[in-house]
């Protein structure tokens, strides 16, 4: 969508449409675009009547069966309608007229409530949909389907006396990994995005994806209350860890959009970063490379992160110990200690913050 934008605003701005100011503000709202549709979560904004402004590419995937629908300044509420008697929304079957009342009801009062929202493929979705500063509304859909199978999955084991424990533990592991590593590309995109020249307008959009990242993390902390409390690292700037003496970092994670994320960050600081996929791309790196810290993720195909630190650490000539900070969305105690036990430093939880990366590596090269 952010490459037909441009295309058109290349159009106008050849048949010279365009004035300097309005060329200037169609690149900022290109590059808007291309920075929401990085988002990994679903997102859309609508104007104070309830019409379509911005929407990324993973909102268009979503709800893939109406995407033909969308256009700026098309009301959401005749998406919705077309929808309903398409048989998009499983819940209006019967009760249609009842359903888009109450959804329309919701949208012209955005409280901010999450609901659930199954689509036709059996899919399900988390929906929240909030008021902005000017009036309009920004939408938030995050794919929870893989959470309420793991929930039935849970719920089944839980008959299961003997494995309920168990089952408890692994399900909450697999929903921090699993809502969190997304919420880092989320939140991590939004605080690079900051550091870009915006107009004032975009500063609002972006201020409004941030709170509801910030919420959203509210939400998975509530959910996950077995783990651990906030990072004890301290917080640092990149001005903490800043080298021009050719610093490098070797970052292994499998996520793209959290490899994104660290490397952003990284680059603030003027640090050299290389990245790989998985654990045992990293043994391998650091067989022919020469490295001054490792960010390591856990959850990893081909090698995790706990082997790929024990590897390291078992090659590691004696007397010479390489920095490691996990980095990882396994936050409980029992995944930092088992960090610790393979020979990791430091276990920052995701989604992480600049200051709070910048802190650990600041603690663990001063130590």
């Amino acid at each position: 969508m952010a490459r037909a934008m441009v295309r058109a605003m290349d159009r106008w701005i050849g048949g010279g449409a365009l004035t300097r100011g309005e060329r200037q503000a169609a690149d900022a709202t290109a590059r808007l675009q291309a920075a929401i549709d990085a988002f990994p979560e679903g997102v859309v904004f609508l104007d104070a009547e309830g019409r379509y402004i911005h929407w990324n590419q993973r909102y268009a995937e979503i709800y893939h069966r109406s995407a033909d629908l969308f256009a700026p300044g098309r009301p959401l509420a005749e998406t919705l309608r077309i929808g309903v008697a398409r048989g998009d929304y499983p819940e209006a079957s019967g009760r249609e007229d009842a359903w888009l009342a109450e959804r329309l009801a919701k949208l012209e009062n955005p409280t901010g409530e999450r609901l659930e929202q199954q689509l036709s493929d059996g899919r399900w979705l988390m929906v929240e949909d909030r008021r902005t500063a000017d009036g309009g509304v920004i939408g938030l859909r995050v794919d929870i389907t893989e959470m309420k199978l793991q929930a039935e999955k849970l719920a089944e084991a839980l008959q299961r006396e003997a494995a309920a424990s168990r089952a408890k533990s692994e399900f909450l592991a697999d929903m921090s990994h699993e809502l969190r590593t997304p919420l880092n590309g989320v939140m991590g995109l939004a605080q690079a995005l900051e550091a870009t020249p915006l107009d004032e307008s975009q500063k609002a959009i972006l201020a409004e994806l941030s709170a509801s990242g910030a919420r959203l993390e509210s939400l998975v902390a509530g959910l996950l209350q077995y783990e651990a409390g906030p990072d004890p690292a301290p917080q640092g700037t990149a001005a903490s860890v800043r080298s021009g003496d050719g610093f490098r970092v070797l970052l292994a994670d499998d996520n793209p959009t959290n490899r994104r994320v660290v490397e952003l960050m990284l680059d603030a600081a003027e640090i050299e970063v290389v990245s790989v996929e998985n654990g045992a791309e990293a043994v391998s790196a650091l067989r022919v490379g020469a490295f001054d810290l490792v960010l390591m993720d856990l959850r990893m195909p081909v090698m995790d992160g706990l082997e790929a630190i024990a590897a390291i650490r078992a090659a590691e000539p004696p007397g010479q110990r390489l920095p490691i900070i996990v980095v990882s969305a396994n936050a409980g105690p029992e995944d930092r200690d088992a960090s610790a036990a393979a020979g990791a430093d430091r276990h920052i939880a995701k989604p992480i913050r600049a200051e709070t990366l910048f802190g650990a590596i600041t603690e663990v090269m001063e130590a």
